[in-house]
């Protein structure tokens, strides 16, 4: 095979091509999917800046700065950023898992486009992150689109299975410690002190040590279960925290008043969002510490205001903190055909319309949208907020017909599929920040787990051929075989005819035969 370089190998000369991951390679529609996300890189047009000279003729306006920029380091390929975003939520990894295994593995490589094998990171593992933000909730439903396409052109699935679905919720968790008061109040003090400082504000005290000193005060009291000390020393910490927050907005008051008045601060800010971010910690850390504990909407995590408390009835763990999710998958096979956020947790019920809808938009490049929804009695309800789709739940089978009572007994097929997009597909704790990438993460732990699905769908389609392929070679020889035994019986039929007939007329003694003849082969 002729290479453009002699020294390096080709990675289609490198892998298996029985390999699920290689086969799937020449099967999804890369060229689409670049076609598709392509318009989200493109360089923007600048708004051009205007700027007044003059000369002999008097004065003029000359703009500048105008038009698309050439500037800039170029790209990296769509399809091996794309690809990347496959195989992390397919394999469980990290930004850096994922590009350190990338460098090693030839599958990878050759599954991203590469054409020979490359012994060096991809990107950085920050460019992963960027990527899938620039892509946004759209594009990576694009991403999800496309794994359910191939499932079809691959005839792993029918178009008509597409049309009913399960669909149920969870909680996808949040990258959160487990919110105590205490150390709430510890961590909002620490915040606040570290900000105001960064931002040019001196603070006359920041109780530092007696802060830490209650904050171990506080996880010993509740250790032993004292609760009247630990209500004392939470106490403490709201009244510390309360001083703190005082002290910076009368400093910060006086600073905006000098600074109207032609002075200037005492001290420079250490950047310039620096005032922007104290303010908002300083909204959050009232919250924090006026929040009580029957509040709604309360404050579970300084970075992540968008965290809620759910609780699904789990005695192994009443409450969950996160945002609820939706998913929807086909009755028959499992591929996920949906997955989305709902911030606020709303009642499941309320959610089915907008999941479906989103299901409705992944399958009309296909012709198919939902006509049957199998649920459980949290969805009750909202047959008229779903015209066109037949709700089907526990609550009504007195007057569901047979079919839809068999339909009814696969509804529980989605709660493993549920915990294999947790434990496998990262959905099991989200890192990323704010609801956007609640978002995201949850349309990608979906299309990870439909690129495993299609592996294995590959895989049940080899082994069936095989078998047929074996089949159809040793046909002729087993009938060969069978044709050998029906000898050796008829021969021994006549062999014990002929013993009872020389015995009877010429009292003769014949060799008697083995009542099974044994042929090797049952």
């Amino acid at each position: 095979m002729s290479t453009p370089d002699f020294f390096r190998a080709r990675l289609d000369g490198m892998v298996d091509p029985r390999h699920p991951l290689v086969v799937l390679t020449g099967r999804l529609p890369w060229a689409q999917i670049e076609q598709v996300l392509v318009p989200r890189f493109e360089r923007k047009a600048r708004t051009p800046g205007t700027v007044t000279t003059q000369d002999m003729l008097g004065e003029y306006a000359v703009e500048f700065g105008g038009g698309i920029g050439s500037g800039g380091r170029p790209r990296l390929p769509i399809r091996l950023m794309a690809s990347l975003l496959y195989l992390k939520n397919s394999f469980n990894l990290s930004d850096e898992e994922l590009v350190a295994r990338w460098s090693e593995n030839v599958v990878w490589q050759f599954f991203s486009g590469m054409a020979y094998y490359e012994p060096r990171l991809p990107c950085d593992a920050t460019q992963i992150g960027r990527f899938r933000t620039a892509l946004g909730e759209e594009g990576l439903e694009q991403l999800l689109k496309f794994t359910i396409q191939t499932a079809v052109e691959i005839k792993a699935i029918k178009p008509a299975d597409l049309e009913r679905v399960i669909v149920d919720s969870t909680v996808q968790e949040k990258a959160i410690a487990h919110p105590v008061d205490s150390r709430l109040l510890e961590i909002a003090r620490y915040k606040v002190v570290k900000a105001a400082k960064a931002a040019g504000i001196a603070l006359k005290q920041t109780f530092a040590a007696e802060g830490k000193e209650l904050r171990r005060k506080a996880g010993g009291y509740a250790h032993a279960k004292q609760f009247k000390r630990l209500k004392k020393v939470v106490k403490r910490q709201r009244t510390i925290l309360g001083v703190v927050i005082r002290e910076v907005q009368r400093k910060q008051g006086a600073q905006a008043q000098a600074i109207a008045a032609g002075g200037a601060a005492d001290k420079e800010p250490a950047g310039a969002t620096a005032l922007g971010a104290l303010q908002t910690l300083l909204e959050r850390a009232e919250r924090i510490r006026t929040q009580q504990r029957h509040d709604k909407n309360k404050l579970y995590a300084l970075h992540a205001p968008e965290v809620e408390c759910i609780g699904k009835g789990k005695a192994r763990k009443p409450y969950e903190f996160g945002v609820k999710v939706s998913l929807a998958v086909t009755h028959k096979q499992g591929l996920m055909v949906g997955a989305r956020t709902f911030p606020g947790n709303p009642f499941d019920g309320h959610t089915l319309a907008q999941q479906l809808e989103q299901t409705t938009n992944l399958l009309q490049d296909l012709g198919r949208k939902p006509k049957q929804a199998i649920v459980d009695l949290g969805y009750r309800g909202v047959d008229a907020d779903n015209p066109g789709v037949e709700i089907i739940h526990r609550g009504k089978y007195k007057t569901l017909t047979a079919l839809q009572r068999r339909w009814l007994k696969r509804r529980q097929a989605i709660e493993p599929m549920i915990g294999h997009t947790k434990s496998d597909h990262r959905m099991d704790r989200c890192w990323l920040k704010g609801a956007l990438g609640d978002a995201l993460h949850a349309i990608s732990c979906a299309a990870g787990y439909n690129i495993r699905w299609l592996m294995r769908a590959i895989e049940a389609q080899a082994t069936k051929a095989a078998k047929a392929a074996f089949l159809a070679l040793s046909k002729p020889a087993l009938y060969g075989l069978n044709s050998a035994m029906a000898a050796l019986i008829a021969l021994r039929d006549a062999l014990s005819l002929v013993r009872i007939a020389g015995r009877a007329s010429l009292g003769l003694s014949l060799p008697t035969l083995p009542a099974r003849v044994s042929v090797g082969w049952r």
